[in-house]
């Protein structure tokens, strides 16, 4: 099963959130998880907010 640190640190790596990513934390946020897969959530948040990782819904509608 893909856990969110999972999810978390592919988009890191790449810089990218892609729509079906967010999906899947949206899901995996509804279950039962850890303190390290809430750090890298919270980590994933503050890399989206300085703009180290982009995210593709946000391109879609034009969101800066």
């Amino acid at each position: 099963m893909t856990r969110i640190r999972d999810v978390v640190q592919k988009a890191l790596a790449t810089g990218y959130l892609t729509v079906e990513a967010e999906n899947q934390l949206r899901q995996l946020l509804t279950s039962r998880y850890d303190l390290e897969d809430l750090n890298a959530f919270m980590t994933l948040q503050e890399a989206a907010m300085i703009g180290k990782v982009k995210q593709e819904s946000r391109e879609r509608c034009g969101i800066k």
